[in-house]
C-alpha cells in the first residue's frame, strides 16, 4: 500500500501522514489507533504500535481460564458440541490446540503420543510423518494449502515463532507434488482426503473467529470446523455417532 493510498483510505492528508512516517510529526494516540484500524493490524500489533508511539497499550490479554472469560468459554463449547458428529478444534494464533470436540478423535487415531503432549500444534500434527500425514491421501495438496496459509499469517505478523514453525514444517518429507493452489479442475474448496481403514473420508473446513473482539486472547482464537464433503463421509460420521 502506498502512502497516498493509506492517506486516502484513512481520510487524512498525505502531508500529515508523511510527517508521521518520517518522524517530523508525533501522532496522537487516536491517530495511531486510526491508522492501525485502516491497516487491519492484529490487536497485539496495535499494542506494539502504541508503545512505539509512546502510549500505553489499550488492548488487554485476559487468560481464557479467567472468570471474565466464562461467556467466551461457553460460546466455544457450544460451537464445538453443536458441530458433533463432525470434527472441530479451537486454536490460538500460533495454531496451538486450545480445545476440541470428541469427533476429532477420528482424525487423531494412529498419531504418535508425543505429538499429543501439550502444547499440541495442529499444523505440526497434520504434517508430521508420525502425525496425520501418513493417512492424508492428498498430502501434497493439503500441505501446500497449510503452508500457504501459514506464510500469509507470517507476512501479517512477522511472528518469529510462526517463522520457526514454518521452517520446521517445510523440512517434513512429502512424496507427492505440491500443486499451485486452485490448480485442481472443478474444485470448489481444497479437500482433506483421509484414509480410514479401507474408506476414504473427505472433508472441507471453515474458520470462525469472534466478530468484534477487544481482547487479544479472544481476537487470536479461531474455530476450525470440518464438514463432510460427500454423502459417504457424512453417513460414516453419523453412524459413528449413532451406531444403532
Amino acid at each position: 500500500m502506498s502512502q497516498l493510498d493509506l492517506a486516502i483510505q484513512a481520510d487524512i492528508s498525505t502531508r500529515h501522514l508523511s510527517f508521521v512516517e518520517t518522524g517530523r510529526s508525533k501522532p496522537s494516540r487516536d491517530m495511531i489507533l486510526h491508522l492501525a484500524e485502516e491497516l487491519d493490524l492484529p490487536l497485539r500489533e496495535r499494542n506494539h504500535l502504541l508503545l512505539a508511539g509512546g502510549f500505553a497499550p489499550v488492548f488487554a490479554e485476559t487468560p481464557l481460564n479467567s472468570p471474565e472469560m466464562a461467556s467466551v468459554r461457553e460460546a466455544l463449547g457450544q460451537v464445538l458440541s453443536g458441530h458433533q458428529p463432525y470434527p472441530a478444534v479451537v486454536v490460538d494464533q500460533r495454531w496451538n490446540l486450545v480445545d476440541r470436540n470428541p469427533a476429532t478423535g477420528l482424525l487423531l487415531r494412529g498419531v504418535a503420543p508425543e505429538l499429543l503432549e501439550p502444547p499440541v500444534n495442529v499444523l505440526r500434527l497434520s504434517l508430521h510423518p508420525k502425525g496425520i500425514a501418513h493417512r492424508i491421501l492428498n498430502l501434497g495438496e493439503w500441505r501446500a494449502h497449510l503452508l500457504h496459509r501459514l506464510r500469509r499469517q507470517i507476512s501479517l505478523t512477522a511472528d518469529p515463532e510462526l517463522t520457526e514453525l514454518w521452517r520446521e514444517l517445510v523440512d517434513y518429507p512429502c512424496d507427492q507434488p505440491e500443486p499451485e493452489l486452485g490448480s485442481g479442475p472443478g474444485q470448489i474448496v481444497i479437500p482433506l482426503r483421509l484414509r480410514r481403514g479401507y474408506r476414504e473420508l473427505v472433508f472441507f473446513s471453515t474458520m470462525t473467529t469472534f466478530g468484534t473482539p477487544l481482547d487479544i486472547t479472544v481476537a487470536e482464537l479461531a474455530i476450525e470446523a470440518y464438514f463432510p464433503a460427500n454423502p459417504e463421509t457424512a453417513a460414516y460420521l453419523q453412524h459413528q455417532h449413532h451406531p444403532d
